[in-house]
Order: structure tokens, then C-alpha cells, then sequence
């Protein structure tokens, strides 16, 4: 699906003046409250005795994880759950060095597993894997059954999956296999710009015990430090729980977008199959509004600026420019920061989920 089949979803709303700091939890907090708070009082209600899986689809990069903690942080974490097929195929590997750990994923697998190869085999991919070695789908979805049974009763953002063609088809009976009683599920399309994504991923730093995402240019944190010795800027993860911790870099984010050039024509093709099919919901995100539209759907401090920083007395300066990029079809447009588009996956849920009486 391109941008232009992606509608624009109107985040202005009427009678809310203020400006908000989206950066600051406190102030993203109202923000919510005051341009979904109805939506918001509906999902809780519901969320209250009922559940619901989600299969976030959106090219690599896309912003995935960081509208599922979002939903997290609004909804509750008691409620909402957030599994990355990538980080638990990441941890399965990690685990078999384990013994602890590898004779409870043994464990399950010979109880749950079922597939056209032996368990053996399956590992012995999983420790093979690479880009061009893909993973037996059934191995995957084992595992993701088993990491859904650590979070019961709690609604679940899906991460990664599906992440071939041919398990388009698994996802549908995902619910029932993992024994679900009766879940609404349904699938979020994320549309994003790749120069986006190639400067998301140029930027992109990670806090190391939370793992929350940020972009040193595009999206910091309420708190900067200035490194003289190694004349660097860091930032600082806003979760006073992680004791101020300092974002690092992933490895590989500074080749940019091209070293993802056939993962991005995949995960496209995927959003394509999964939204051709009939009877399940279905949510679309869009990160990109042009410029000409901008000012009637968005308010200015949705908008995503660029940052730069300078130290000046001791202190880490933090400036902020506009930042305007081309969409895939070369049109001047804005790129949304993450609230607003959360702010749309929230409104979009309520509406399927809870529809508003009339």
C-alpha cells in the first residue's frame, strides 16, 4: 500500500489551545486526556473484562514499538502487553548458552511445537539465523505462544509478525491457537516516508535497561549531558526507574536505510497481503502529512522539529528548527511526532472496540 491509500486523521481538535511539551510524561499525560479523553475512559471500561490482539504492520523501523508503549503508558501496563517477535527470537538464541533457560525453552517446545522439522532442527536454525536463513514459521509462532503465556489476561500488540508472506495465514488463527477466549483481533497498518525511517535510523539511541527508543535529532529526551572528554551530546532516559541512564546507539543505525533495502520492499508487500483480507478490522497510521494540509489537521507542537545542541557556561543548549522531508512521492510534507499518531491508533481502537453511542 503506498501513502496516498493511508487517509490523514485529524489530530486538531477543536477547543484544545494549549501547547503541549510531548516530550515531558506529565504534560503527554493531559495531551491524551484532552484530545481523547472520551476514547480513553472507553477503552479502560472495556479493557476492564475483555482483551484484544493487535498485529502491528509498518516497514522496519516504522515506529512500532514506541506506539505500543505509548498505548502502554495510557491504558495501563497492567492491561497491555508488547511482544516483539525480533526480541524473542533474539532472546531464544541468547538462551541456548543458558542451561537454565534452554531446558525450559526445551521444555515447551516438546510440548507445543508442531511442524515439518524436529525441534532439533528448528534450533539449529534459530542459532544459523541471518537474513538470507530464514526461521520455520512454526518455531515462531511456538514462541510467541509461550511468551503470550507469561502475559495472561492482558491485551497484546504484536510485533513482527507476520514477517513473511506465507505467514500472513498463521496470524488469522493466532487467536485460537493460543487458546484465547474470544479477543478481538485486528491488524495496524503504519505508513511512514523511508527518509524517515533513514533518518530515525541514523539517530536512533536506546535506553539499555528499558529499551525505550528516542532520536537524538528528532524526538530527545527531557535531559542532555555534554561528554567534554569525548565531545558528545547523550541523552538521558526520561523513566527515573533506569537511574539515569545514558541512550546509546544501535549497531548498524549509522549505514542508514539502505542496508534494509530488501527487508522495506518485504515488509511492504506484507502490509499489502495482510490488508487485502476480509473480516478482521483494521487501523491506519500515518506518520507524514504535507505541508499544504498540515495546518488544518495538526497542531504546530505535533509536528516533528530538528534538533541540534551546543554547550555554552556548562550548560547543553537545545536547539530547534523545523524539519521538512519528502514523502515517498516527493511532496514537501511534515513527519508527525509519535503522540499524534499514538493519539490516532487510540481513537481508532475505541471505535471498533467501543464505538461511541450516538
Amino acid at each position: 500500500m503506498k501513502e496516498k491509500d493511508f487517509p490523514i486523521f485529524k489530530t486538531k481538535v477543536p477547543g484544545v489551545t494549549q501547547k503541549f511539551n510531548l516530550a515531558d510524561p506529565a504534560e503527554r499525560k493531559n495531551y491524551f486526556e484532552q484530545k481523547a479523553g472520551d476514547a480513553i475512559k472507553r477503552l479502560k471500561e472495556h479493557l476492564e473484562n475483555k482483551t484484544f490482539v493487535a498485529f502491528l504492520l509498518g516497514k522496519k523501523n516504522s515506529g512500532k514499538g514506541t506506539y505500543s508503549k505509548l498505548v502502554k503508558e495510557i491504558l495501563g501496563k497492567d492491561k497491555i502487553g508488547h511482544i516483539s517477535v525480533g526480541d524473542i527470537v533474539r532472546e531464544a538464541h541468547a538462551a541456548m548458552d543458558n542451561p537454565a533457560k534452554k531446558k525450559e525453552i526445551m521444555e515447551y517446545l516438546a510440548k507445543n511445537y508442531r511442524g515439518y522439522i524436529s525441534v532439533e532442527d528448528a534450533i539449529t536454525a534459530l542459532l544459523n539465523r541471518s537474513a538470507k536463513n530464514l526461521l520455520p514459521s512454526e518455531l515462531i509462532l511456538t514462541l510467541i505462544k509461550m511468551e503470550i503465556a507469561k502475559m495472561p489476561k492482558k491485551s497484546l500488540f504484536i510485533d513482527g509478525f507476520p514477517r513473511e508472506l506465507d505467514q500472513v495465514s498463521y496470524s488469522l488463527f493466532l487467536r485460537d491457537l493460543i487458546n484465547f477466549r474470544d479477543d478481538q483481533d485486528l491488524l495496524v497498518g503504519i505508513s511512514i516516508p523511508e527518509s524517515v525511517i533513514d533518518e530515525r535510523m541514523k539517530n536512533r539511541v536506546i535506553c539499555p535497561i528499558c529499551h525505550t527508543p528516542r532520536s537524538q535529532k528528532l524526538l530527545p529526551t527531557n535531559k542532555v549531558e555534554y561528554d567534554e572528554k569525548n565531545n558528545k551530546f547523550y541523552l538521558i532516559c526520561d523513566d527515573e526507574k533506569c537511574g539515569g541512564a545514558r541512550m546509546v546507539g544501535k549497531e548498524g543505525d549509522d549505514l542508514g536505510i539502505e542496508a534494509l533495502r530488501e527487508r522495506l520492499e518485504l515488509d511492504g508487500k506484507l502490509i499489502e497481503r495482510a490488508f487485502d483480507l476480509h473480516g478482521i478490522p483494521k487501523i491506519y497510521l500515518r506518520n507524514a502529512i504535507p505541508i499544504s494540509l498540515a495546518k488544518d489537521y495538526a497542531d504546530d507542537y505535533e509536528i516533528t522539529p530538528a534538533y541540534s545542541y551546543e554547550f555554552n557556561g556548562g550548560k547543553v543548549e537545545i536547539k530547534e528548527n523545523p524539519w521538512i522531508i519528502k514523502d515517498d512521492e516527493g511532496i514537501d510534507s511534515y513527519s508527525l511526532l509519535a503522540p499524534p499518531v499514538a493519539l490516532a491508533l487510540i481513537k481508532q481502537l475505541a471505535d471498533i472496540l467501543v464505538p461511541a453511542e450516538k
